[in-house]
């Protein structure tokens, strides 16, 4: 995309933080690039150029700022929102194995060729897929070097580089040092908890509303939420664990506790972990927009943070969703539990964490009826995981919103209610807006019972493409009334 190089150098004059991560500002007679928030003396208008992500900055030459650590800036920049291709494209990088990379393989997920991708990339990050693939190895590799004291190799080999001397070339002609002069020169020591990860995420945060929603929902044996925490049991390289994740105010960030002290499947970890408390989200973006109603402004006034949980996996969410279907929050809780204990795999992870869940391959022929579920939904869960364990469905948002609903929705037992919860939380789907739920037709009754199913459509079109924002806010205001 083409930046406005005036708004972006008033942008940077003014050093507001709403403005992190939305460019990168690089200096021509430096050669170093920064965020709009760095506290260096601004340069001068003619010494800089612009850039809408910082790997299309380090394609241009530039080396990252040692002093605002653009590597460590909210995951917003300017292109979202301007190509659906780009922004499906970018979340698929953000779930692939990077060592894996693939430009075909990608390009035919996303229904599109190569060199289409190529130039649609081109045109809206001024990179390649292969430069922004390269910057998100090299961008976490430097958090690793910061925030823990892992060895160098298991960092090089953590971020998804082959070699040793691959990695030290890359970090050189990004940062302009050797990755244990990075660390010699980091701002902290190493802590007691050496493996702890921050997740940095665009201000402000409605963490208790995030944790209030998960723990409702939480699946016995697999989650626990206690004390401010998130607890889960997860697998890394085939051998259970558990994982915990907390707030730090601070620095404005979430601390990830990973089951053990190996680099090796933290990337995995950070990544879905920001997917399920949807840390890459614009609030101050989404809230403007959601204001301009009447209706939404006061809630979102009283949340400005809120977000839209996502999923750790995307076949538990959606079986969960099924789980659901005209049952209270509680009752698919209590099912969930007992499908769990049934075909879940039994560990030991601490306290409350006690099975993993079934994969689509455990359930695809299990025989669902067993644990109270009526013959229709056990029918729809099976086809669910048949499909997902065959390959003819992934539940990554490759394919956009009304494809995936259209897809869900061709499978026996799944209607729309069903097909865009799914896609609001497994796929990330800001759009996605089940508008027949009662709840939304209670909260928009504003206490004089719900409306007619078809007026929310009319409502809510005037909130595209944040629905699934508007939705989680009509849903908060209605458990906020029920609290005491």
């Amino acid at each position: 995309m083409t930046l406005d190089d005036d708004r972006c150098y008033r942008a940077l004059l003014s050093r507001d933080s709403r403005f992190d991560g939305r460019f990168f500002t690089a200096v021509k007679t430096t050669g170093i690039y920064c965020r709009p928030i760095c506290p260096a003396p601004p340069p001068k208008r003619g010494n800089v150029r612009f850039f809408a992500c910082a790997a299309a900055a380090e394609a241009a030459g530039f080396r990252a700022c040692r002093r605002c650590r653009p590597e460590t800036s909210p995951e917003t920049p300017a292109w979202q929102g301007t190509s659906a291709v780009v922004s499906r494209a970018l979340r698929l990088l953000r779930s692939t194995d990077l060592e894996e990379f693939d430009l075909e393989a990608l390009a035919a997920r996303l229904g599109v060729g190569g060199r289409q991708l190529r130039r649609l990339f081109a045109r809206h990050l001024g990179a390649s897929p292969m430069a922004i693939v390269r910057a998100q190895r090299l961008h976490f590799a430097r958090v690793l070097l910061d925030e823990t004291d892992a060895p160098v190799h298991e960092v090089a080999f953590g971020a998804g580089f082959r070699s040793i001397r691959q990695f030290n070339h890359a970090v050189r002609a990004a940062f302009g040092d050797s990755p244990s002069g990075l660390r010699r020169g980091r701002r902290r020591s190493g802590r007691g908890d050496s493996f702890a990860l921050r997740l940095a995420f665009r201000p402000p945060l409605d963490w208790e509303a995030l944790l209030r929603f998960l723990a409702a929902r939480a699946i016995p044996g697999v989650e626990a939420i206690e004390g401010g925490r998130y607890r889960r049991a997860v697998e890394i390289d085939g051998l259970p664990a558990a994982l915990e994740v907390e707030l730090d105010p601070g620095r404005r960030a979430l601390v990830l506790r990973p089951p053990a002290a190996d680099c090796g499947g933290l990337l995995p970890l950070a990544r879905r972990a920001r997917r399920l408390f949807d840390l890459d989200a614009d609030p101050s973006q989404i809230g403007a927009h959601l204001r301009q109603c009447p209706r939404l402004a006061p809630l979102v006034g009283a949340a400005p943070g809120l977000r839209v949980p996502g999923a750790w996996d995307s076949f538990e969410l959606a079986t969960r969703a099924i789980l659901g279907q005209q049952v209270s929050v509680a009752g698919a809780t209590t099912l969930a539990g007992r499908l769990v204990r049934r075909w879940g795999r039994h560990i030991d992870a601490g306290p409350g964490l006690t099975h993993l869940f079934p994969s689509p391959e455990d359930l695809a022929e299990a025989e669902l009826e067993g644990i109270g579920l009526p013959r229709t939904r056990a029918a729809a869960i099976r086809a669910l995981a048949g499909a997902m364990a065959r390959g003819e469905l992934a539940l990554d948002g490759a394919r956009g919103l009304e494809e995936t609903v259209e897809r869900l929705c061709a499978l026996p037992g799944l209607g729309p209610w069903t097909a865009h919860y799914i896609a609001m939380r497994a796929c990330g789907e800001p759009d996605a807006f089940p508008a027949n739920d009662l709840g939304l037709r209670q909260a928009l009754g504003n206490g004089s019972g719900p409306i007619a199913a078809r007026e929310v459509p009319r409502l809510a079109d005037t909130w595209r493409p944040w629905r699934a924002y508007a939705a989680m806010h009509l849903w908060n205001g209605l458990t906020s009334k029920e609290r005491p």
